[in-house]
């Protein structure tokens, strides 16, 4: 007992005290930077960690040192030296203010920890509290073959396990489309998991060699980037449907979902026997993805040969017969109308895939796109989608055109339900979300349908509808040309000319880019946006239609003769093949106006907007009877253009028709100084709830 007290005096002789409650003052305060300041600066977890336990370590080594050392004028030494020679450091109080600022410092960074930083942790706690156990993202595979060009056999291979899993009613899974935004083995699985919605991921890698097939495939818990399990299958090339099949009921029971019978057999089931007849099939899916992306007519024609091949080894092959209809039908509607004969052969197919193939899904979700697409017979179209919904729970490509159906009846409030619906099954495709912001214009709500679109270009800088949707959204809400200009700036180059599938008013004719340029009265620079355009007719028939009205609203009608002649031939052509091909029609009634043939320009205008009225279609049907206007302000009925206008602003028609878009289109220059025009653009005569 009397050695203890002498013990503790040689303690704070030694100033062992000092150094210890330094240390742990100084410790906790590097502590609290790294667990409160590092997350936000991104520095990794590993390095919070080695900093923990480097502190925790230096200490006692810390308190050794102080025992066995101390400072002197003449530098650090062994403390019997400096008891021998009296040298010693006088003492001062600085320490205590090292303490008390570390102190300060240390309570300050906890409680900006636990108030500032609780956030977004409870904010990520709540994500990953929100998703889904059972649900799963399936990565694009990685082609490990020796040949590259066989990167359409991985992305089938992964397309069919995905298809698979989609059918099970009791997991969340993500389509395509998001997915094939990701690489084959992402370097940040949380991300991937906070941006998909999905707790789990499959990554895979196919290697194809004559006729051997080795598949790997890892289940990975993506919130906590640990693997769950991994397997690889080498098989022949004629057991890779079996493999699809594997796969698919592995990941159902590592995630527990429950199969109804009807589930099972649908894992169990390949869509055809034939191998061959399914690498035809799949190098059919590798193209039309292209078809889809570019808009290319001869992309989808390739597709479409693929298709056929593939059927013709395998008359049974229904999923290559909805596959091929939804192909055809695609261009009908994005490319070139086809003829009565040739819906009716599509007709023909979408009917046989169903009776051959009653319970998959696909075969459904084809028969409904022709409908909508081929005859826009609604109802018909929504029975499909319902029962595609039914046979695969998570097929967001069904509510998505449900949700196109519903926006073409004016069912605007319904329409925005499904496609929200659909985006928390496909959260990164890009058009989905661009179509949520085409959802909104026509409402006029444009500050909602700017979030949309800029959503929509963040998810793909390339994604045109995003664009256009962002840049009519400006033009309709505030009419600032020099906004909408910057925007485009920002846009890739190669996309020049910036036109889809509607048609009706001069905007859809003369395509984005140009009619930014109209807007802004530069008339020559809108020319040289369709200086030269693709090798097709169609091609062809839009860059003479968009030139000619380019000029015939720039006042140029001599200029626009010999263009106009050219183009007159070609539309006149085309419309004795398909008389009621609603887009040859107004772009030949601008072709008229330039040939000074305005009766004749009208009666087209008129022709086309009866064949297509609001009640058949709420979005073309509006855009066309805006064009109607457009065709009667240039022909001298201007009491007729202002009551279409003042109709148009009365209803759901913000794609064509807003007051600030009124104030800047020089289609109106013509009736800009009537009276009844002007009070439009004042606000008044109006009704509706969509001023």
């Amino acid at each position: 007992m009397s050695n203890r007290p002498s013990f503790l005096l040689e303690l704070k002789r030694r100033n062992v005290y000092k150094v210890a409650v330094a240390y742990a003052i100084v410790g906790w305060l590097s502590i609290q930077i790294a667990t409160q300041v590092f997350p936000f600066l991104e520095i990794p977890n590993w390095v919070v960690r080695l900093v923990i336990v480097a502190v925790a370590i230096g200490f006692p080594i810390a308190l050794v040192i102080a025992w066995a050392f101390e400072l002197t004028p003449s530098g650090l030494k062994r403390t019997e030296d400096v008891d021998l020679s009296g040298e010693r450091v006088p003492k001062k109080h600085a320490w205590i203010v090292v303490v008390i600022v570390g102190a300060v410092l240390s309570v300050g960074l906890f409680f900006f920890g636990r108030y500032s930083a609780q956030t977004p942790r409870s904010t990520e706690a709540a994500t990953n509290a929100s998703i889904p156990q059972k649900s799963i993202a399936v990565l694009p595979f990685e082609n490990l073959s020796d040949d590259k060009n066989a990167a359409y056999f991985a992305d089938g291979i992964q397309d069919e396990i995905l298809t698979k899993l989609a059918g099970i009613a009791d997991l969340k899974v993500i389509s395509r489309t998001s997915t094939a935004k990701y690489k084959s083995k992402p370097e940040d699985l949380k991300t991937v998991s906070q941006q998909l919605g999905v707790a789990t991921v499959l990554e895979g890698s196919v290697q194809k060699a004559a006729d051997k097939v080795r598949v790997n495939v890892q289940l990975i818990d993506a919130r906590a980037d640990s693997h769950l399990w991994a397997k690889t299958y080498d098989r022949d090339i004629k057991d890779v449907f079996a493999v699809e099949s594997e796969v698919a009921q592995e990941i159902a029971d590592s995630l527990q979902a429950r199969l109804s019978p009807a589930e099972v057999n649908t894992l169990a089931t390949a869509p055809t026997k034939d191998t061959a007849a399914y690498d035809l099939f799949l190098k059919g899916e590798y193209e039309e993805r292209l078809a889809d992306s570019s808009l290319k007519p001869e992309s989808f024609d390739q597709a479409a040969a693929w298709y056929r091949q593939a059927i013709a080894r395998d008359p049974n092959f229904a999923l290559a017969m909805a596959r091929l209809v939804q192909n055809r039908i695609a261009y009908h509607w994005f490319v070139e109308q086809m003829s009565e004969a040739e819906l009716a052969q599509v007709r023909s197919m979408a009917e046989q895939a169903v009776a051959l193939a009653p319970n998959l899904a696909q075969v459904h979700v084809a028969l409904g796109q022709f409908y909508y697409h081929g005859y826009r017979q609604y109802d018909q179209a929504l029975v499909e989608f319902d029962r595609a919904l039914q046979l695969q729970p998570n097929a967001s490509a069904a509510l998505e055109y449900s949700g196109y159906v519903h926006r073409r009846q004016g069912q605007w409030e319904h329409c925005l339900a499904e496609l929200k619906r659909a985006l928390e099954a496909d959260p990164r495709n890009a058009s989905l979300a661009a179509n949520v912001s085409n959802t909104y214009i026509p409402l006029r709500m444009w500050k909602e349908a700017a979030r949309a679109a800029r959503h929509s270009l963040e998810l793909d800088p390339y994604a045109v509808d995003g664009m256009r949707t962002l840049i009519g959204g400006i033009l309709g809400g505030s009419g600032d040309i020099n906004e909408a200009q910057r925007v485009l700036a920002t846009f890739p180059a190669e996309n020049k000319v910036l036109v889809n599938s509607t048609f009706g008013n001069v905007r859809d004719i003369t395509g984005d880019r140009a009619y930014l340029f109209v807007l802004a009265r530069d008339f020559a620079s809108a020319l040289k946006v369709w200086e030269t355009a693709g090798s097709t007719a169609v091609d062809e028939r839009r860059r003479l239609s968009a030139r000619v009205a380019i000029r015939v609203l720039g006042g140029d009608l001599t200029g626009a003769q010999a263009e106009a002649e050219k183009a007159r031939q070609l539309l006149e052509e085309r419309l004795r093949e398909l008389p009621n091909d609603i887009s040859s029609m107004t772009q030949l009634s601008w072709v008229y106006l330039a040939l000074k043939r305005n009766g004749d320009a009208l009666k087209l205008a008129r022709q086309a907007a009866d064949l297509l009225p609001p009640e058949k279609d709420a979005v073309v049907g509006n855009e066309l009877l805006t064009g109607l206007a457009e065709i009667e302000a240039r022909t001298g009925a201007t009491a007729e253009a202002v009551a279409i206008l003042r109709g148009q602003l009365s209803v759901p028609a913000g794609g064509s028709v807003s007051i600030a878009r009124l104030k800047i289109d020089s289609v109106w220059d013509p009736i800009r100084n009537d009276p009844g025009f002007q009070r439009l653009l004042v606000g008044k005569e109006l009704v509706g709830p969509n001023k």
